[in-house]
């Protein structure tokens, strides 16, 4: 099989599966390593090829926090995807977050995460926002997840999810400077005035 490349041509085959709730993590593990893929609740969702400026984003995203925690001496450690993540204790979920931000180290072992990030930062495609916005947003929040941010290059914002007050829950504009809740007084922001 061919690595689906296109965002257009990724959708109709995650359409095509939509019914298919039968895949496990063997079906993610038989993928070849140009292909990409994440397995929620027994259904496949393959990935687009991510654009430059997702990769910037990411790229940006990892120094800033992984800069933060050296600096201050911290005990979390920060990954970007393709790591795995295992939110559940079964083979029919299995996710790559394009940013983890993991401070439990008994959750970290040679093939990913076993239970949930402190903090997950998706960049939301044209082929995964509506996964981010939707169904990714109620696992995390289910499995334990403390902050979720969805970085939305086309609409130009930042979703900020603080699971653990969620009046703290906020949209903000990729100009804005955001507060990490995990990070009391690390700001980013994403997109120059």
């Amino acid at each position: 099989m061919r690595p689906f490349v296109g965002e257009n041509e990724v959708m109709e085959i995650n359409m095509q599966l939509a019914n298919k709730h039968d895949f496990t993590v063997d079906n993610i593990e038989d993928l070849t390593k140009d292909m990409r893929a994440e397995l929620i609740d027994g259904q496949i969702f393959y990935f687009a090829t991510p654009s430059l400026e997702h990769q910037e984003l990411l790229g940006n995203l990892y120094y800033i926090l992984r800069s933060y925690i050296e600096e201050h001496d911290g005990s979390c450690n920060v990954y970007v995807a393709p790591v795995s993540v295992w939110l559940n204790q079964d083979n029919k979920t299995y996710l790559e977050p394009d940013v983890i931000v993991v401070c439990d180290p008994d959750k970290l072992q040679e093939d990913g995460c076993h239970g949930a990030p402190d903090l997950i930062i998706e960049i939301a495609s044209k082929s995964t926002q509506q996964r981010d916005y939707g169904l990714k947003m109620l696992k995390y929040r289910t499995a334990g997840v403390k902050e979720y941010w969805i970085v939305d290059p086309l609409k130009q914002t930042v979703l900020v999810y603080w699971f653990e007050n969620e009046n703290l829950n906020c949209l903000y504009s990729m100009q804005d400077e955001i507060e990490f809740h995990l990070f009391p007084g690390l700001n980013v922001q994403l997109l120059e005035n």
